[in-house]
């Protein structure tokens, strides 16, 4: 074990993290130390030779995390406040979260000369030219580029963009140190990640989760479809283990290929309005799991200020160019948009049916 080299998963709890940690786990080539605030989702992996779990929080100011970060070669850096209800119920958290404490990260890998492979967001993208004109954006359906693409964000009175917006300067902060201090990083923009335990469902726990969680609720328990401002913005969404699949590509690196590059990691081909990945939850459930009893949710149109609240924008669309991926990494996502929406469908749906035999 102490051969391997050293990987450090900063926020392994979460849905990426923990997808990540277990593929790190069962390939064999690394040693890993998993950092997050909640262990839960890990629990099945704890114990494991190969992982050490710290059940910490990064945003204490002592010295165990700049001590971890130069005991590792490889840095992770996943911690993020991601759901756009706290970017207008606590913009300010999100920015300390999203921009300074990871620049504190980021200035220890600097300081170590270790590699970071810094996650990001597809939101820096923000809002496409059409949506900025008022158009319909599938009548300009330009793929955003990694190098090229311009970022465009809302109005600052807007602050939904203060995710995107920490997120963006964290991006040009790393490129700077990169041409200054030849920082060794990696930024990983993901386009819409779902799969099996991915957030948690309304009914069950508190919270505004992402829309495919809204959406599985309305399924099992009744509770409203809700589309935001009627449905009408684009999404691709990408299988986990695809996404796993290219994001272990990064780290391994072959040929130092992925030094100070940025990465989208998405399925364009799984492009799909949110209306139209409402029609198709609710289809398979009715073809692959529904069951007596069960409830048949109305399908409501809500606006965006009475879900969220006040100040929030969408991203009209966003649809990924993965050339770079496709050319420097030979990835390719592997699960259509129906089997993205079938495999996660049946983690909740199983989970759900298990509960109610058990009660």
């Amino acid at each position: 074990m102490n051969s391997l080299p050293k990987i450090l998963v900063l926020g392994a709890g979460g849905f990426i993290g923990v997808n990540l940690t277990e593929r790190l786990l069962a390939d064999g080539k690394y040693a890993v130390t998993a950092l997050d605030l909640d262990g839960e989702k890990l629990r099945d992996q704890i114990g494991h030779d190969r992982l050490d779990f710290r059940q910490e929080d990064i945003r204490h100011r002592d010295e165990s995390l700049e001590t971890l970060v130069s005991d590792h070669d490889i840095i992770v850096d996943l911690v993020a406040m991601a759901n756009p209800s706290l970017y207008l119920s606590h913009p300010l958290e999100v920015f300390h979260l999203n921009f300074q404490e990871n620049l504190r990260i980021v200035e220890y890998c600097v300081k170590h000369r270790r590699r970071l492979v810094q996650f990001s967001t597809c939101e820096v993208y923000g809002r496409t030219v059409a949506g900025v004109l008022g158009k319909d954006p599938a009548e300009m359906p330009f793929p955003f580029q990694e190098d090229t693409s311009p970022l465009i964000m809302g109005p600052v009175k807007n602050h939904r963009w203060i995710y995107a917006c920490a997120k963006q300067l964290l991006e040009r902060v790393l490129h700077a140190y990169g041409l200054e201090d030849a920082l060794d990083y990696t930024i990983i923009r993901p386009f819409n990640f779902i799969g099996p335990r991915i957030d948690y469902l309304p009914s069950e726990k508190a919270g505004n989760p992402r829309v495919f969680s809204h959406f599985m609720n309305a399924l099992l328990y009744g509770t409203p479809m809700q589309l935001v401002d009627g449905g009408r913005s684009y999404r691709a969404y990408t299988h986990i283990d695809d996404a796993v699949d290219c994001i272990v590509r990064i780290l391994d690196n072959p040929g130092g290929v992925c030094q100070r590059e940025i990465f989208n990691i998405g399925t364009p081909e799984n492009e799909t309005t949110i209306q139209q990945f409402a029609e198709m939850m609710r289809e398979i459930f009715d073809e692959e799991f529904r069951q007596a009893g069960d409830p048949n949710p109305e399908v409501v149109s809500v606006s965006s200020e009475e879900f969220y609240g006040k100040g929030y924008e969408d991203c009209d669309r966003r649809i990924p160019d993965v050339t770079k991926a496709r050319e420097l990494l030979g990835w390719e996502s592997k699960h259509d948009l129906r089997s993205v929406i079938f495999q996660t469908m049946k983690y909740f749906v199983d989970r759900h049916r298990a509960g109610q035999e058990a009660e």
